[in-house]
């Protein structure tokens, strides 16, 4: 039995046994005939295959994966992605030089032999034996084109990888074969270009254009002598070779290309003496790869276009062809991102919240009338570092974003009102609102079963001057708990419901709004800011709501080949009426010139909007708009464990947060800037009847119920002073809504809220 070399390798015998098996099997492919078994010779290992002639007529060449770019609505790149990066070009745009200087080294008979060198089987067979090892190899270039494609075909799968890359004869023969084949089929100039874009030079660059790129920050068609010879060196070992990791082992790779280039006569003898002599010259370009290196603060987008592009059919039926298609790359995505928003997002948010600070703050903006995401940007940046997060808590659970979304306080309280209008309430509705109230004992549903306060949970205004009665304009603009309750109990639940859906309104975890009372008045249960801005978007258009997109067109560039990708579509459908929407526009007008949102108001455009705050002030809202720019912005604890009180935001001391002191002054400056040099166009406002008497409530209150944590309610005022019940209603025990929250630090998980008695504000 042969003896074994230390370590568990083939003695010197049996690799020249093996080594022999491979030129004689060489040689009968070359015959044209079927393979017989060459039990002898070893050739029956495990993974050949019976027969030459059994293997499919053609070797299938997937496209090349490629880097993709992605854009700004201007055409500005905001970043680039890739599996692989690698850009390929045209053999005329490569130097001579590094055709010359791989051939050189690779394979210098490569004009003169076919797809199997026997003549350089037969001499690396020698010099492997007198040196006891492999020291020389004798595939082709051909050949080592097949097995990159394979290894291409393989993509990322390690399993995959090591099958194409496996030392077996029986891929030796599949090598072999299509080696023929691509021979014939594409000749040895195009040979040599899908080899120089397809082979590995390290440093993560695939190809020769990204290598030139990122060792001497150059195109390929402009590499010198120097430089060409130590790309052609790095290609039998980019980790050894590593110019990056090991300057002097490079060099003197480098020096034998020169070398062997002046021994075949690429160049004459003093020019590789010249060559050998200069520095390496590296001028290293970082690799900028993925989302994190997007500009403009786009991370977050350009990791929502991502998601998208993984998620949505029109890409293909399966998660799994899409994934295929996005590594594949070669994509040019041009989004709906818009410079001027994008900035004025981002200055907003860093004028007014720190990325050190205990919370964080996420504004989107999107256009009426078509969906398009124009704005998109947070507080934290993108990364995985200290005051930094990798969720992008503009969004839903399913595009990057928090578990469950963030309780969006009063805000949610103009959906309230846009269904009860489309129930024929007029615009002037009254209602007593007291400062205090149970919540009503049963509220009808879109079931049959309806809502039954059984806990005998109470609300309450944010400050008791806020009595009523009041009619819908006052208690929108002062942001009334009470009023709005009585409202949903006057309409039931079930209104609301179709006002939510038509407006795209779910929970950040993809799910309806649960009927309740708090969550379909108050705001408790969890929404993203693109959900509300979307929303709002429907109210400046005149009811028309459009669904988010982001993407405006794709290009695919396969084999130098360009073709447009079907790319998803904004759908847009009528929500509600014109009238009510116009109405909607006056209420919240009034908002943000006399009511909470004053401090958001814009000068000089007609706008609206509406303030929330949620229980315990561990989230402030503000989302508004103009006819022409719908925006959303939230502030908070991502893990809801910062109660917003004596607390320091952006350099700005807060006793108390409010939605219109911390969000408001964010969204202002964000739609200032993207609005400037645009049109302001007027809404189409109603006429809604002032009040017979006076109302009352201090219009700078910011103010919604908060948290009612077990206080004992007196026996009050019959619910709606006996408009709706007769009699007294007792006040009992009012309980806030439970909140599971989740761990600060690596897993992100944003509590949620389901109670009755969790309140919002204005």
């Amino acid at each position: 039995m042969p003896k074994k070399r230390s370590g568990g390798g083939l003695s010197p015998t049996q690799q020249a046994a093996k080594f022999l098996g491979v030129s004689v099997l060489a040689g009968a492919v070359l015959a044209g005939i079927a393979l017989p078994a060459f039990g002898a010779l070893g050739l029956a290992a495990k993974g050949s295959v019976e027969s030459f002639d059994e293997l499919p007529a053609n070797l299938k060449t997937p496209p090349l994966s490629q880097r993709t770019t992605i854009l700004d609505a201007e055409g500005g790149q905001i970043a680039t992605v890739y599996s692989r990066d690698r850009t390929v070009v045209d053999l005329k745009n490569i130097s001579p030089y590094m055709q010359k200087a791989i051939v050189a080294i690779e394979d210098s008979r490569f004009y003169e032999h076919g797809a199997v060198d026997l003549k350089g089987m037969l001499r690396a067979l020698n010099k492997n034996v007198q040196s006891s090892g492999v020291s020389q190899g004798a595939s082709t270039l051909t050949q080592q084109y097949v097995k990159n494609v394979f290894v291409e075909e393989a993509g990322d799968d390690p399993t995959k990888v090591a099958q194409a890359t496996q030392q077996t004869i029986g891929r030796k023969i599949k090598e072999l074969k299509y080696a023929i084949q691509v021979e014939e089929e594409l000749g040895k100039k195009k040979i040599l270009e899908n080899y120089l874009n397809i082979t590995f030079f390290g440093e993560q660059a695939y190809g020769v254009e990204a290598a030139s790129q990122r060792y001497f920050s150059t195109h390929a068609k402009d590499l010198t002598l120097p430089q060409a010879a130590l790309l052609a060196g790095i290609v039998q070992s980019p980790t050894v070779y590593d110019p990056v990791k090991d300057d002097v082992t490079a060099t003197n790779r480098r020096n034998v290309v020169l070398k062997r280039m002046a021994e075949v006569g690429d160049i004459t003898e003093a020019e590789a003496a010249k060559a050998q002599e200069s520095p390496l010259g590296l001028k290293v370009k970082q690799p900028k790869n993925g989302c994190i290196t997007a500009v403009k603060g786009a991370s977050f987008f350009c990791k929502y276009v991502e998601r998208v592009f993984l998620s949505d059919p029109v890409f293909g039926k399966t998660k799994e062809v899409r994934a295929k298609l996005w590594n594949q790359g070669g994509l040019t995505i041009r989004t709906t991102l818009e410079p001027q928003s994008q900035k004025s997002v981002q200055d907003s948010l860093k004028d007014h919240v720190y990325k050190s600070d205990k919370v964080a703050a996420a504004a989107t903006l999107v256009e009426p009338g078509t969906g398009k995401i124009l704005g998109m940007g947070q507080s934290k940046p993108y990364g995985y570092g200290k005051n930094e997060t990798e969720y992008n808590y503009s969004v839903n659970a399913s595009m990057g974003g928090s578990n469950y979304g963030f309780p969006t306080g009063s805000t949610f309280k103009p959906f309230v009102a846009a269904a009860a209008l489309e129930e024929g309430r007029p615009a002037n509705q009254s209602y007593p609102a007291p400062y205090e109230m149970p919540y009503p004992d049963t509220v009808q549903t879109c079931s049959s079963k309806p809502w039954t306060n059984q806990g005998n949970d109470k609300l309450e205004n944010e400050s008791e001057s806020e009595k009523g009665p009041y009619q819908l304009k006052k208690a929108m603009e002062l942001s009334v708990n009470t009023y709005f309750v009585q409202m949903l109990a006057d309409i039931g639940m079930c209104p609301v419901v179709k006002m939510t859906d038509k407006l795209g309104v779910v929970q950040g975890n993809g799910d309806k709004v649960p009927e309740v009372p708090s969550s379909m008045t108050l705001g408790s249960t969890g929404l993203s800011p693109l959900t509300m801005a979307t929303a709002y978007a429907a109210f400046a258009s005149r009811g028309m709501y459009c669904t988010p997109i982001a993407i405006e067109s794709i290009t695919q560039t396969v084999g130098g080949t360009k073709k447009s990708l079907e790319v998803p579509k904004s759908t847009c459908s009528r929500a509600m009426s014109e009238k009510t929407a116009d109405t909607i526009n006056t209420l919240l007008s009034g908002v943000t010139d006399s009511g909470t949102g004053k401090q958001a108001g814009l000068s000089g455009r007609a706008n609206a909007g509406k303030t929330g705050t949620t229980d315990s002030r561990k989230n402030a809202w503000f989302v508004g708009y103009t006819p022409n720019l719908a925006g959303a912005v939230w502030v908070g604890s991502a893990t809801q464990k910062v109660e917003m009180t004596n607390i320091t935001i952006g350099g700005v001391y807060h006793s108390q947060v409010y939605g219109g002191d911390t969000p408001g002054p964010i969204w202002r400056d964000a739609m200032t800037g993207a609005l400037e040099g645009r049109e302001a166009p007027p809404f189409n406002l109603v006429h809604i009847p002032n009040p017979p008497d006076k109302d009352r409530g201090d219009e700078n209150d910011d103010g919604d119920n908060g948290d009612n944590n077990g206080d004992t309610g007196d026996n009050g005022d019959g619910f709606l002073t006996g408009l709706l019940t007769n009699g007294t209603t007792n006040g009992g025990n009012s309980t806030g809504g439970n909140s599971t929250g989740g761990n600060d630090g690596g897993t992100f998980f944003q509590g949620q809220s389901n109670g009755n008695g969790n309140g919002g504000r204005g």
